[in-house]
């Protein structure tokens, strides 16, 4: 009785798990859709299950998907949530030139569905997109809330139309529809396909021995990378504002993906001209140069500030892979092995 009451998309996600923590910590109940595997893929937030059989229990997991919005209707029915976060879609920026229509569908269309369901079921609640510094392209920096948009990639263009759809549902329809514009923020729950995690695990796997090389396309791209836990924060005040707004969430810094790369081995303490190769198969047809946000809108409006820097999350990632890989090693150790 009492609680505020959050459904989260994608909650198995790194901004889904970190948020689903803020919100029980804050003491939401907490309603997160994931889609349906035959593996588990709820890692990210296995320490946050509870027994749905016991009556103070907070955290409720639900099949389902952001193309199916008959499902949707009746699962806002029966959640009645208070805010609703969509984290969900193909979140890759590489690998949407594999998967274009894919990426379309789930990051470009999905939100009209959910938004719709939101709409037709009647609920009253408060809405958040997860939308992307990946919208901007070539633009004076830092890039703010009124700079132009003009994405470099189809994730970027799949964004930018849920973007917008949230703009026209807010304007068309009164709801409290607000789009986070985020730049890169990165976690050592971030996937290990993502550039950042890439480079801090195999850092971790070149230390320990395990491999030689890191392979890697451009190194010149500058990007503005910061702390994920502290961005669903941000995220969460955007919903307790008095007016719906979008904001640019970021450190306003930026440091270039060597930069990045010479951080993570010097922290290890290699060499990272030793061990990096470059493969072409990893250079986008398109890319942006330069990425940089502009988040006084935020700090102003907010109270919103990054805390973290980049070469403290550099650190932090490293050694959260150090450790990951030394603990995988005792595990094989410790694991029985048939004779």
């Amino acid at each position: 009785m009492g609680h505020k009451t959050a459904l989260i998309t994608g909650i198995t996600g790194q901004d889904g798990s970190y948020l689903a923590e803020l919100l029980l910590a804050k003491g939401y109940v907490v309603h997160g859709l994931r889609r349906r595997s035959s593996t588990f893929n709820s890692s990210r937030i296995e320490h946050l299950y509870q027994d749905p059989h016991d009556p103070d229990t907070r955290m409720f997991l639900h099949y389902g998907d952001l193309s199916d919005g008959a499902a949707l209707i009746r699962l806002l029915h029966r959640v009645q949530p208070d805010e609703v976060y969509n984290l969900a879609g193909q979140s890759h920026v590489g690998a949407s030139f594999e998967e274009p229509e894919h990426t379309a569908i789930t990051s470009g269309v999905g939100p009209i569905t959910l938004l719709e369901a939101i709409r037709t079921a009647g609920i009253e609640c408060r809405f958040y997109q997860a939308s992307s510094s990946a919208m901007y392209g070539p633009a004076t920096e830092p890039q703010h809330e009124d700079s132009p948009f003009r994405p470099r990639s189809p994730y970027g263009a799949a964004k930018l139309h849920a973007y917008w759809t949230t703009v026209n549902y807010r304007e068309g329809y009164g709801m409290f529809a607000v789009s986070g514009i985020l730049f890169n923020h990165e976690s050592p729950r971030r996937g290990e396909t993502f550039l950042t995690r890439k480079v801090t695990r195999a850092v971790a796997r070149i230390q320990a021995g395990l491999e030689d090389f890191l392979y890697l396309g451009n190194l010149d791209p500058t990007r503005d990378w910061g702390y994920a836990p502290e961005y669903v924060e941000g995220m969460w005040r955007m919903l307790q504002a008095d007016e719906p707004e979008d904001y640019v969430l970021a450190t306003g810094t930026t440091y270039s993906v060597r930069d990045f790369v010479v951080a993570a081995f010097e922290h290890a303490g290699l060499d990272w001209e030793k061990h990096v190769r470059r493969d072409e198969r990893y250079v986008r047809p398109t890319e942006t140069a330069a990425l940089v946000g502009d988040p006084s809108k935020a700090e102003e409006r907010l109270g919103w500030k990054a805390r973290t820097t980049t070469e403290q999350l550099v650190r932090l990632m490293v050694d959260a892979d150090i450790e990951a890989v030394a603990n995988e090693g005792r595990h094989w150790i410790d694991t029985p092995r048939p004779l």
